[in-house]
């Protein structure tokens, strides 16, 4: 059994209360850090765990905490982007959900490095049964006195508010977050200025994900140097992977960085292989953003190692060969699935949610969505496989936000690994589904 340290005492009795969770341990880091830590020392405690951002960009979160401005005088400011709209991905969710002090405890002790004296979680607008959730827990830590004036006689105090979205997957970017949180529509400002100059009502601002959040406490905890011991070079720590698909036992797991991609799918631990004993055809290991690898590629590198579940080894190759860990999305296609099916419904997702701001994602996202269901539902012309492949090549890279890219790796992806189910659908516009829409390549098709 791989260590837990976010979801240690996810099945314990009334975790989700501060009494409950207060037995498990529950608030320690803010103690140790307020009284026996200077914000500085926190900060040095993050840097040295290694631990970078859980919400899919990967970046190192105490190298991403030393570039917030101290010193223009204004206020500084704390958000929790808890948005989590990428399809694929429900492991903030769970944390908030089961165990929603671990949240508010993070948030503290960051906070505290910050030197921020007002945080904001930005939950989005679907989950506003757990913003009822985290309203309930920070009702309780006031009353506590872990949020207030003078937490803990420790002269520091924390104001902390919860802010819900109106269900927008674009203000899952950082600084649409704050355009949305400020009162405007969310779109993505263009930078720099970064948020840790000018950010929230221009002032510097982080913004971290919920799980990135929760993993500030057992660092604290434990220290830096014990967090980094766990997990394989600069992937570090545990992560937590949103599980679905074609497997038999979907659901949120933490893994120790560092286990095979084989080991996650296959053993009892996690997934527990593929549904119905079928082949595992595909997999998009981070988020419906990342690139989807073939079988051959998810297992193994191109060195023939095994793939591990590190941000390194899942992106080795670059696109040709790799793709990204991402937010932990891990979705799973047995050898029925039809990727031109998955790549259109996508591409819906992703027309819908552009912002409309930057011309290329904005048209090239219903240029591709059009395309593709053409290809889909029988009406599609070869050339329609290279035309989708110029439009995404035109979008990527020439957004201000990356949604672009989002919506154009998954069907260049799609395209490089199975052109020859483009081909297929449009060879066969008249093939065989069964009662779930999939088609059977190897039923005997009529030629049209």
């Amino acid at each position: 059994m791989g260590r837990k340290l976010l979801l240690e005492h996810l099945n314990k009795a009334n975790i989700n209360t501060m009494e409950g969770y207060l037995q498990n341990g529950g608030y320690r880091s803010v103690e140790k850090a307020l009284k026996k830590m200077t914000p500085d020392e926190v900060t040095e405690e993050v840097k040295k765990s290694g631990l970078r951002g859980r919400g899919g960009a990967g970046f190192a979160t105490g190298m991403k905490w030393s570039f917030l401005d101290r010193n223009s005088g204004k206020p500084r400011y704390l958000l929790c982007n808890a948005d989590e709209s990428e399809p694929g991905t429900f492991k903030d969710r769970l944390l908030m959900e089961k165990i929603p002090h671990l949240l508010i405890e993070g948030m503290i002790v960051s906070s505290y490095a910050l030197g921020c004296r007002t945080s904001y979680i930005y939950i989005r607008g679907e989950y506003m049964f757990i913003l009822r959730i985290l309203e309930k827990a920070i009702a309780e830590a006031y009353a506590k006195g872990y949020l207030g004036e003078n937490i803990l006689g420790s002269g520091y105090s924390l104001d902390l508010h919860v802010h819900p979205g109106a269900g927008a997957y674009i203000c899952g970017e950082e600084t649409a977050l704050i355009e949305s949180l400020e009162g405007k529509r969310g779109n993505p400002r263009i930078k720099p200025p970064f948020p840790a100059i000018a950010g929230l009502w221009g002032c510097p601002t982080i913004v971290n994900n919920v799980e990135s959040i929760a993993a500030v406490v057992p660092i604290i905890n434990d220290g830096g140097d014990e967090y980094a011991k766990i997990g394989i070079g600069k992937s570090t720590g545990t992560k937590l992977i949103s599980a679905s698909g074609n497997i038999n036992k979907p659901g949120v797991y933490e893994i120790e960085m560092g286990i095979s991609v084989e080991e996650f799918i296959y053993s009892d631990e996690y997934c527990g292989g593929i549904k119905n004993n079928l082949e595992l055809k595909a997999c998009v290991p981070g988020g419906s953003s990342v690139p989807i690898l073939p079988n051959h590629l998810l297992l193994k590198m191109s060195d023939g190692n095994p793939r591990l579940m590190t941000y390194e080894s899942l992106s080795e190759g670059g696109f040709a060969t790799g793709s990204m860990l991402g937010s932990g999305g891990f979705i799973v296609y047995d050898e029925k699935a039809c990727i031109v099916r998955n790549t259109w419904n996508f591409a819906r997702f992703y027309h819908h949610e552009s912002c409309g701001q930057c011309s290329p994602c904005r048209e090239g996202t219903g240029w591709m969505e059009r395309v593709l269901h053409n290809i889909e539902y029988g009406h599609g012309k070869m050339e329609d496989i290279d035309l989708l492949w110029d439009i995404q090549r035109k979008i990527e890279g020439n957004t201000i936000c990356p949604l672009g890219d989002a919506a154009a790796w998954p069907v260049a992806a799609a395209i490089r690994h199975f052109r020859h189910e483009f081909e297929y659908h449009v060879k066969y516009p008249n093939r065989v589904f069964d009662e779930d829409h999939v088609y059977q390549p190897e039923m005997k098709m009529q030629k049209v």
